[in-house]
């Protein structure tokens, strides 16, 4: 079900310092910082040849990955995320094999400006994962 790596999320407080080690120490290229209001965090992307990586901030005091980088003040890995070829026949066999999806379960619009929904940590050896259409 599940197709290739879209990206791995990486939590910072401080956006613009994360870059920089991507940019100047390992030469990658780095996108410029884009709000995202709807997910409560500014994202940056890493381009890699073979996927992306997602730096995130938070964006507001009520940033869902504010509880994160509480419990994990230097940063670190948020979660990844798997493209699939349908995200409503991806939700409806994670619901039948008994995943939590967060939130609603109602696929929203992410950061590519496509459909995704995340699944609980719980179900995925403590790892929380984004399934996004492709």
């Amino acid at each position: 079900m599940i197709g290739r790596l879209n990206h791995v999320a990486i939590a910072t407080k401080n956006i613009a310092a994360a870059a920089k080690v991507y940019r100047d120490t390992l030469g990658a290229k780095v996108s410029e910082p884009v709000p995202q209001p709807d997910h409560g965090v500014t994202t940056i992307f890493v381009e890699l040849p073979n996927t992306k990586i997602e730096l995130l901030e938070p964006l507001g005091e009520n940033s869902p990955i504010a509880k994160f980088l509480e419990k994990n003040p230097s940063g670190g890995m948020h979660h990844i995320c798997y493209e699939v070829d349908d995200i409503y026949a991806a939700r409806d066999r994670m619901k039948a094999e008994g995943a939590t999806i967060t939130g609603t379960g109602e696929p929203r619009i992410g950061a590519h400006g496509k459909p995704v929904i995340f699944l609980h940590p719980k179900d995925f050896v403590g790892t929380l994962v984004e399934l996004e259409q492709a």
